[in-house]
């Protein structure tokens, strides 16, 4: 954990402009893992289930125009 606090301790003394240059990497990193997971259970048919939830409602007639 030490190496978790030593980082802590040098983002509290970035500047501001360097924190948030920090942040706005932080968070694409954070988006570019979400699509990657995103991509993969869609890969292996884990989001099946939308797909026909969608296609149920669809013959229902019970989606709408967005």
């Amino acid at each position: 954990m030490k190496q978790v606090e030593q980082i802590q301790s040098e983002i509290e003394a970035l500047s501001q402009e360097d924190f948030r240059r920090l942040r706005e990497w932080f968070a694409q990193k954070d988006w570019e893992i979400w699509d990657k997971q995103i991509e993969a259970d869609s890969t292996n048919g884990k989001l099946d289930f939308l797909l026909e939830e969608a296609m149920t409602a669809k013959s229902q007639g019970k989606l709408g125009n967005l």
